[in-house]
């Protein structure tokens, strides 16, 4: 094929691809998505560049992102290089007092600058803060006195993050809050999102994973299921197809869904432009999980 024959139909392919993403662009100006960062897309090189470039993306085109990010792999090398042995219990991070004080190093005075650091350096304006800053999240103990400091949320307030949204900042929030007392808290990223994300009243809460969405076969990624509601997710999970890991995943979407957000979404972060494909595209690549009335 001649040269210019290429870049034609690679030019005619890309004013496609626009045209399509129109009009979701304009449905979505305006709208609040609260992304949970996480999984492949937090360790690989090439993918952190193309999440932040998406991230930035969405804030140019008028929506209104907001980042929230655990860390456990770089938590737990940090807890070796200190020789402290990491720790879980039913698959929550055991957390004494050491622990905590290496979760909040690293969570906030590390993977957080760095992922603001990130956004700045493809041309988007980006805050660093954790749950402390302006009493963003009230954390209260989860009451296994075994696991040590690991938290809830219970409560949001979302002051600081308004007044950074409306002034066109992108926050980046990590997980990290604290008590009444002042006592610090590490919690699950992906529950900080969802409750970040209803009382935001966000269009949507998006979590990125290092899986292809909700299978009806684990093993096989043709059986995604692309939509789903709140009834069909629980009953997923009560039957078992939904299991391990992907259970507080689900049941962090249900949740932000019965608190007023629109729309959640299950992506695999492994593959580039995940957001970008999910949100302004029409089959989407993820599995999308709705109220009720928006199945049609």
């Amino acid at each position: 094929m001649l040269n210019s024959e290429y870049i034609q139909k690679a030019e005619a392919t890309r004013v496609r691809v626009l045209s399509e993403a129109l009009p979701y662009i304009q449905q979505f100006s305006g709208r609040t998505v609260v992304v949970k960062y996480g999984g492949a897309a937090m360790k690989e090189s090439h993918l952190k560049e193309t999440v932040m470039r998406d991230i930035v993306f969405l804030s140019c085109v008028g929506l209104r992102p907001v980042v929230v990010h655990g860390g456990g792999p770089e938590i737990n090398s940090w807890l070796d290089k200190l020789g402290i042995e990491p720790q879980f219990k039913n698959g929550l991070r055991v957390t004494d007092a050491a622990t905590m004080d290496v979760v909040e190093m690293v969570l906030v005075g590390r993977v957080n600058k760095e992922i603001v650091a990130m956004i700045n350096q493809v041309g988007g304006s980006a805050v660093g803060l954790c749950g402390k800053d302006g009493n963003l999240i009230k954390a209260r103990p989860q009451g296994q006195e075994e696991i040590g400091f690991v938290g809830e949320v219970s409560g949001v307030d979302i002051k600081i993050l308004d007044s950074l949204v409306k002034s066109g900042y992108i926050p980046v929030v990590s997980s990290v809050a604290a008590d009444e007392k002042g006592q610090s808290y590490n919690i699950n990223a992906d529950t900080v999102a969802g409750e970040i994300a209803a009382a935001l009243g966000a269009e949507k809460l998006i979590l990125l994973t290092d899986t292809s969405g909700i299978l009806k076969d684990y093993k096989d990624v043709s059986t995604l299921i692309p939509k789903l509601d709140i009834q069909e997710a629980r009953r997923l999970i009560e039957t078992g197809i939904v299991s391990g890991g992907m259970i507080p995943k689900v049941n962090c979407c249900v949740r932000s869904l019965a608190q007023g957000v629109r729309a959640a979404h299950i992506l695999d972060g492994r593959i580039p432009h995940a957001l970008l494909l999910e949100i302004f595209t029409d089959a989407g690549i993820g599995s999308m999980l709705v109220a009720s009335e928006f199945m049609s």
